[in-house]
């Protein structure tokens, strides 16, 4: 099962903190600078009314703006019952360096509230939802040029639409009042691919790492994606689009799927549609079909396998299991999944590790398209999509008049087909993961302190977030990177 008790001998908020002083300390930024960039700007505990059966209940949430070196501040919303201050800043801080890395213009925020969604009735969690939104609102914690948040654990485009409609509800002359939230429903401003966003974009991620032969070569997967066999923790949505798109689109094998209630095991590969049909339907995965089920989901996470990726809760890989990792690469879909600790356990043992400011920024990027969607008010390929046709039909004449030959059908079709607002938003969201890869890449090849892809990683983002400060006189220079 999903680990929910163990407790690190440091704080989430810690463990962020301190993978950032390993980028710090590798590339020798300034301390001031530093701390300017790791202090959580804005956190504020936000307690409401809402009346529910007839009792009135005081619900609390939070919301925290980690950097507002660029605005809006964007981040997820997540209702859960163990939400908590101290992730939700970790979480605001994860975000300020994921946007950094994937250069969207955003800053780092996120926002909570103390709920277990199953114990109320759709109604029930739309007043609730209706109502925390118009204390954000009224807060500007939710605000189309200053905070936007999005789904997260426990919420979905329907949370969105609700939030909207309270900011709307507040602003009704605000002419950009779709883009105050993203990840809304398509015919309330939501935009195509951005669901699936954050898992398309694990899969970008590890297919980019796999057209790299030298670090194949250093984890030992020398045999291409096809047929690796994986473990996958957490089948909601990120795990679910992740492990959907391998299977369907590059040929992996999923071994192992870990939930809530234990975890499903088949050596020949899992079904994963029938999986995720088998969990909405009995609310876990035991008795699924074909499988062999194991009340301890930590034992599979140890499982031997090729790639293990983790898409549920933080700290899910700790100082006690570290060593049992058998993954030879580890893909962090979900936030925080792996403590320092951990981290400097697998790194001293050799296990490659994607980090998650790289791995999950799919989400947040394709939140950037669609925000930017709502400003302009238009689809993207509206002006061009019907252009570009045009000219492969152009093109396509010309080229069969100069060879006297026909086109078969299904190449004129592709050759003609003008890119949909869907194709667009994948590629850009491609283009993303690549080039944050390559940053990487880049970093660790011209700086000798630094050997791993979360220390890369960090150090791109700070040294981002740092220039940013030094170009608006709010820091000192003398320690730039």
């Amino acid at each position: 099962m999903l680990n929910e008790g163990f407790r690190e001998s440091m704080s989430f908020r810690e463990c962020v903190d301190r993978m950032v002083d390993r980028a710090i300390v590798a590339t020798g930024l300034d301390p001031s600078t530093a701390k300017i960039i790791q202090a959580c700007n804005v956190v504020s505990q936000i307690k409401f009314p809402a009346c529910v059966r007839g009792t009135v209940e005081i619900f609390t949430g939070w919301w925290a703006i980690h950097s507002s070196h660029r605005l809006p501040a964007k981040g997820g919303l997540r209702f859960a019952p163990m939400v908590n201050q101290d992730e939700i800043e970790a979480l605001a801080a994860l975000m300020s360096y994921k946007c950094a890395l994937a250069d969207v213009p955003f800053g780092g925020a996120k926002g909570g509230l103390l709920i277990n969604p199953a114990k109320y009735t759709e109604e029930e969690l739309r007043m609730i939802t209706h109502a925390f939104g118009t204390e954000l609102a009224r807060k500007e914690y939710l605000n189309p040029s200053l905070s936007v948040p999005a789904p997260d654990m426990g919420t979905s485009s329907r949370e969105m639409a609700w939030l909207a409609d309270a900011y709307k509800s507040i602003f009704p002359e605000d002419i950009n009042q779709n883009a105050c939230v993203t990840g809304k429903p398509l015919n309330h401003g939501g935009i195509t691919g951005r669901v699936e966003g954050t898992g398309k974009g694990v899969q970008f991620a590890i297919r980019e790492f796999f057209r790299h032969p030298e670090e194949l070569e250093a984890t030992g997967l020398i045999d291409g994606l096809a047929g690796q066999r994986i473990v996958v923790q957490g089948l909601g949505n990120v795990g679910f689009h992740t492990a959907k798109f391998l299977t369907e689109e590059d040929g992996v094998i999923v071994i192992g799927v870990i939930e809530q209630d234990g975890a499903v095991v088949n050596p020949d590969g899992l079904n994963i549609h029938n999986l995720r049909q088998h969990l909405a339907e009995t609310g876990g995965v035991k008795g699924f079909a074909g499988s062999d089920y194991s009340e301890n989901g930590a034992e599979v996470l140890e499982m031997e396998c090729d790639i293990l990726i983790p898409a549920a809760l933080e700290s899910q890989i700790h100082a006690n299991n570290a060593m049992a990792i058998k993954a030879k690469l580890i893909v962090e879909a979900a936030n925080g999944p792996v403590t320092y600790e951990a981290d400097e356990i697998l790194r001293h043992r050799g296990v490659t590790i994607l980090p998650d400011i790289y791995v999950n920024a799919g989400g947040v990027t394709v939140s950037y398209f669609e925000w930017t969607r709502n400003l302009s008010h238009m689809r993207f390929g509206r002006l061009q999509r019907r252009f570009d046709e045009l000219r492969g039909h152009t093109y396509l004449h010309a080229l069969e008049q100069l060879t006297d030959k026909t086109t078969p059908d299904k190449l004129r079709d592709e050759i003609v087909r003008g890119a949909s607002e869907l194709d667009l938003v994948r590629s850009g969201l491609d283009d993303t993961l690549r080039t944050a890869f390559q940053d990487m890449r880049d970093v660790i090849k011209h700086n000798e302190n630094i050997h791993d892809f979360r220390t890369a990683a960090y150090t791109v983002a700070v040294a981002k977030i740092a220039q940013s400060y030094y170009d608006l006189g709010l820091a000192n220079p003398g320690g730039k990177p």
